[in-house]
């Protein structure tokens, strides 16, 4: 490779690692200015070509969030002139769009409004008229920095797919004249929870993914974890950000423990806890202590409580299964769903008995929404092997199996589901 070609790639991977950075904070600012995220992103996106055209000749600059933002508006302008709008639109932007043509002006730091852009910035991308493919793909796009066909790798789609996906949100969103903005008081709890569930949904993909060869892609629980931590401190009263702040780090935190050398999946009583991270277990439950010092504690918070439980557990026989079992019913209390109801029964099986577990996995059996639920059959096996009944537990494994649609999951549970075999002949 010549000098000049190893001089381009290291420009290009720096305004890549620039774009992750910058890219959430210039297009909530060119959205505060110009009231259309897609005109927004275009902008952007234009301003990221400039910088791949002359970057790799002029060098990254001193403030490269501030050149890209100089660029975007200059770009804003031209199109505004362009477009020849009425003089009434070109003073009503003027203030915000104005900027000298001197190179030296791209030295300039980002205006003030960031903070409040970025945080109307997910109000909208998580709008409760999207989707809810929408909302992540466009949270993704828009803060998370990350390409269509990087997001259609995540997911295991078609980069067409979620292409369409974001153009529509788009199209949804300007045809809504959805306003760029935090929603007022009463409006906040719908729309801070459709926040939250965009962004939780991100990590739980990354975390435990649903299909594919691959047990988890950390990739989307580390842009999940940024953009919460970034809401975290855009919303610091809120209790469930904290909340779901907390969970997430604390989950992450056994990343190095939840796969084999060969990245087979390693159950949670198995795994080295020695691997875990315990300075992310120390700032998750540093941000538990927030969320629940802040308010009521809400399904976000308590699922970061029941993470803690195993987190500050230093064995597996250390687990508090009853404080476990008692957080569940909290849970369930709160948001009933059978899927809260089966891991309460896991829960119950660890404090008194596979026979106790069993009892509530049971009475789900016949529930139509778990019906395709591969973990059903999967939590089943378990309780009927510890209970010694093999064929009966053998059978549902290789029904769990049939359901999941990813392969290291199917792997190992028809893997659990012929050691069953093998012991009983």
């Amino acid at each position: 490779m010549t000098a000049t070609h190893e001089r381009t790639a290291d420009a290009h991977a720096s305004i890549e690692a620039v774009w992750r950075i910058e890219s959430a904070r210039l297009i909530a600012g060119l959205t505060r200015m110009v009231h259309d995220v897609g005109l927004a992103e275009e902008l952007a996106q234009d301003a990221l070509v400039a910088a791949l055209e002359q970057w790799p000749e002029s060098g990254v600059p001193r403030n490269p969030g501030a050149w890209l933002m100089a660029i975007s508006k200059r770009r804003a302008i031209d199109r505004f002139r362009r477009q020849e709008r009425l003089e009434r639109k070109q003073v009503e932007i003027a203030h915000d769009l104005e900027i000298e043509q001197n190179a030296q002006e791209f030295d300039l730091t980002l205006d003030d409004h960031i903070e409040d852009d970025l945080l109307r910035l997910m109000f909208v991308s998580c709008h409760p008229l999207l989707s809810t493919e929408a909302r992540v793909a466009l949270t993704l796009k828009l803060l998370g920095g990350l390409k269509t066909g990087e997001i259609a790798r995540a997911f295991l789609v078609s980069e067409a797919t979620v292409a369409q996906r974001i153009v529509r949100a788009k199209k949804t969103l300007a045809e809504a004249k959805v306003p760029f903005e935090v929603p007022e008081r009463a409006e906040l709890p719908q729309r801070l929870g459709s926040v939250l569930e965009a962004i939780y949904l991100v990590f739980n993909e990354g975390y435990s993914a649903t299909a594919g060869d691959d047990w988890m892609r950390p990739e989307l629980c580390a842009e999940a974890l940024r953009i919460g931590r970034i809401l975290a401190g855009l919303m610091p009263g809120e209790p469930e950000v904290h909340g779901m702040v907390a969970l997430m780090e604390i989950q992450a935190s056994r990343t190095a423990a939840r796969t084999s050398s060969t990245g087979e999946p390693v159950l949670l009583l198995e795994q080295n806890r020695g691997k875990w991270d315990r300075m992310q277990i120390g700032r998750g439950l540093a941000a538990l202590e927030r969320a629940e010092a802040a308010g009521p504690r809400g399904k976000y918070t308590l699922q970061a409580a029941l993470a803690a439980c195993h987190a500050r557990a230093r064995t597996p026989e250390e687990t508090d299964w009853h404080r476990i079992a008692s957080l569940y019913e909290e849970l369930a209390e709160l948001e009933p769903s059978p899927i809260i109801e089966l891991n309460r029964a896991v829960a119950l099986s660890m404090a008194y008995g596979p026979a106790a577990g069993l009892a509530v996995v049971d009475q789900l059996v016949d529930i139509s929404s778990l019906k395709g639920y591969h973990l059903l059959p999967s939590v089943r096996g378990d309780l009927l092997a510890k209970l010694g009944r093999a064929p009966e537990a053998r059978a549902e494994f290789e029904r769990a199996a049939d359901l999941t649609r990813n392969e290291r999951e199917r792997t190992l549970l028809l893997d659990r589901a012929r050691a069953l075999g093998d012991a009983g002949e």
